[in-house]
């Protein structure tokens, strides 16, 4: 018998990665040293800190990969892996340096991997952040036909003096709400249970997309619009920052808050994507249920001085990021810190 009457087809293992190359090398930053196929990925950081703290980050993409799989588009699902890793390191200031990635499936299709790597490569180059390399593994039995699993892994870098760890917030800081495009891959055990029993409409119009697209709609990478912010004239405002994923806009605020301190949320300063809308009445789901497993239509947030709030908001304007002040934060002597309303 043989590897490949088992299962494993070590030649398509080869021409994947050769067809992932040029792809992979678009995202090389000067510090990468070497190419991809070695052991190790080599990443020389001694030209470029004083102080260097290293700031890592792994995630997936949930159950996204699901409705992905079942659409059959592959080529943005990669985008999503990178968005969730890149997006948490920002938020403690960090510049993302490399990237790796784990994909793992039953049997390899060497066009639908191609297809998932070139959307992680294509999330690396538009972060600034290079794909290093990675792990393809072919394991028979263990997925079903045409189903693959991801994982991605970051490492970044912030000068000590500048990293962002929320000890700053005071009360009367405001939030500054960034938007997303969509669900990013948060909830998407709800959203395909809501998708299933309305009976899979990927068609349907719901005003500015088609139910599909904006399901599929690739997380927003904020990582070089925000970095450029913290390093012009106000960056120093901003004394903390949140990425919105799993816990929605009840949980991941509040992570950046210090003890004392507590947040207030007004519901009623953006509106609600259409998407979200969508999903809320499709699936009748209640308004607190909506804030502790979406986005809801905010992406990132950016926790700043009162007195510095109009600068950075026409930096924003410039950068062309959607934003909207969401709220501040307050004095909390109670259990309930977070109030949105």
């Amino acid at each position: 018998m043989t590897y490949r009457d088992a299962g494993v087809d070590i030649d398509a293992g080869n021409e994947l990665v050769e067809r992932i190359k040029p792809l992979v090398r678009r995202s090389f930053r000067p510090e990468v040293m070497g190419g991809l196929g070695g052991f190790g990925a080599l990443f020389d950081l001694s030209g470029k800190y004083r102080e260097p703290v290293l700031v890592s980050g792994t995630d997936g993409v949930g159950t996204k990969l699901k409705l992905a799989q079942q659409l059959g588009r592959h080529d943005s699902i990669g985008i999503d892996l990178v968005g969730m890793c890149v997006n948490d390191v920002l938020v403690q200031g960090a510049e993302p340096l490399f990237f790796l990635d784990y994909f793992a499936t039953g049997k390899l299709d060497v066009d639908t991997t191609v297809a998932v790597v070139g959307g992680i490569a294509r999330g690396c180059e538009l972060s600034g952040c290079a794909l290093i390399g990675g792990e393809t593994a072919e394991m028979p039995d263990m997925y079903g036909p045409g189903e693959y699993d991801l994982a991605g892994f970051c490492v970044a870098a912030v000068e000590k003096s500048e990293l962002r760890d929320g000890s700053a917030v005071r009360a009367g800081d405001v939030l500054i709400g960034i938007g997303s495009s969509g669900p990013h891959s948060n909830g998407y055990s709800l959203i395909r249970r809501i998708y299933d029993a309305a009976g899979r409409p990927a068609d349907l119009d719901i005003g500015d997309a088609t139910l599909a697209d904006a399901l599929m709609e690739p997380t927003r990478l904020y990582v070089k619009p925000v970095l450029e912010l913290l390093r012009g004239a106000h960056g120093a405002a901003i004394h903390g920052m949140a990425h919105v994923t799993g816990g929605g806009l009840t949980e991941n605020i509040i992570r950046v808050v210090p003890d004392g301190l507590g947040l207030e949320i007004d519901a009623s300063s953006w509106t609600l994507p259409p998407v979200f809308d969508w999903l809320q009445r499709e699936g009748r789901v209640a308004d607190n249920e909506m804030w502790r497993t979406f986005n809801c239509g905010i992406g990132f947030v950016l926790v700043a001085d009162a007195s510095h709030i109009a600068a950075i908001e026409v930096e924003l304007e410039r950068l062309a990021l959607p934003h909207w002040r969401i709220g501040q934060v307050v004095p909390s002597t109670t259990g309930e810190r977070v109030r949105i309303g």
